[in-house]
């Protein structure tokens, strides 16, 4: 019996699966830097000037980084950068640092200066295409911007991994401030492409990014894991698993997401629909940009092909409204998709979910 591991928030579960029922264990086994190459990259920061670190999200990757720029600090005898991050995520980036480290909260943009770095881990988004600084920016601080960014999405479909005129919004609005960035593309085993810059520039790492493509064929069930904590910690950013992976699944078939999703829901429109504040009839030509708005229009047009569920920490009660299937654990899915499908039916597992694009062969 094969024992698959997958990420569920800050630790691993098991998956006991019999090998009749396990159809392909979908990765990407990217190319990575080498540690000196990292290193190399991250010559063209300036350690010698004050420095502040803003992280935007805590992964491994994030984590190697700042170790590297700290060891680089102590060999040329010059003070740490602080390091900031937003509230609800301190104590989750504090765990990355040295055992002495402090993280402070980040309150805001309207102030930047050129001391500030921000550093962060691209993914993959439905609006955007990716998932980048500047883009992290445009969500956190230019709420504004957004709707106009909302306008220019292509269809009512995730456009994962794709150019999008939504990003040139994203572009312009991290062009009006004079501050850098640190653009990390990992994988699960390291390091695959790093840059340093300008928001408006380090996003064309995004090139990297875009070769994490699987094709394979439409499968009647995936199971999916978000692959790492920091995107799995609310609904709304574990999600982009979804937006990912949903092409590669039958019509009438099943996707089921592990995401613990401790930080709760984390999208104002999602939250809002759950509350009956909100109908998807608002989703089409909104007046306002509500948060998340795009993960409920894509969940709505997804659910039209395909079912999802999820393993979560979330209250059932919040799933049904979403006409989401709840589970308790990852047993309890395999479980269901026996009964349901059929003892012999063989289910696909991406570990991976986050970092990886799924398209049909």
């Amino acid at each position: 019996m094969p024992e698959i591991w997958l990420n569920y928030g800050a630790t691993d579960v098991v998956l006991d699966i019999k090998a009749e029922n396990l159809e392909q264990k979908v990765e990407f086994d990217s190319p990575l830097l080498q540690d000196s190459a990292v290193s190399e990259k991250l010559d063209s920061l300036d350690i010698t000037r004050p420095l502040d670190l803003v992280v935007l999200n805590y992964t491994d990757s994030v984590k190697k980084t700042l170790g590297m720029i700290f060891e680089r600090c102590t060999q040329k005898s010059v003070p740490r950068p602080k390091v900031f991050a937003d509230r609800q995520i301190m104590n989750l980036v504090k765990s990355l640092l040295p055992p002495d480290g402090q993280v402070l909260a980040f309150e805001g943009i309207e102030s930047a200066n050129p001391d500030l770095v921000f550093v962060g881990e691209m993914e993959f988004d439905g609006l955007f295409g990716f998932d980048t600084v500047s883009t992290k920016l445009l969500r956190r601080f230019g709420k504004d911007s957004m709707l106009s960014a909302y306008e220019k999405r292509r269809g009512n479909l995730p456009n994962s991994g794709q150019e999008t005129e939504s990003m040139q919004i994203a572009k312009n609005f991290t062009d009006s401030f004079e501050i850098s960035a640190i653009e990390i593309v990992a994988s699960p085993k390291g390091i695959a492409d790093i840059s340093v810059g300008h928001p408006s520039k380090t996003l064309e790492t995004s090139k990297t990014l875009g070769t994490f493509v699987q094709k394979i064929d439409k499968h009647r069930t995936l199971l999916i894991s978000t692959g790492k904590d920091s995107s799995n910690y609310t609904l709304g950013k574990s999600l982009n698993s979804v937006w990912n992976c949903h092409s590669a699944i039958r019509d009438d078939g099943l996707a089921i997401l592990l995401c613990e999703c401790k930080g709760g829901i984390g999208s104002e429109a999602i939250r809002q629909y759950i509350e009956g504040r909100m109908s998807t009839d608002r989703l089409q030509k909104p007046a306002k940009y509500i948060d998340g708005m795009e993960d409920l229009l894509y969940l709505t047009e997804i659910q039209k092909k395909i079912q999802i569920g999820l393993v979560s920490v979330l209250p059932e009660f919040y799933l049904k409204k979403l006409n989401v299937l709840s589970f308790d654990g990852v047993k309890e899915t395999l479980d269901h998709v026996l009964k349901v499908q059929g003892a012999r039916q063989k289910v696909s597992i991406v570990p991976d979910g986050s970092r990886i694009l799924l398209g049909p062969n």
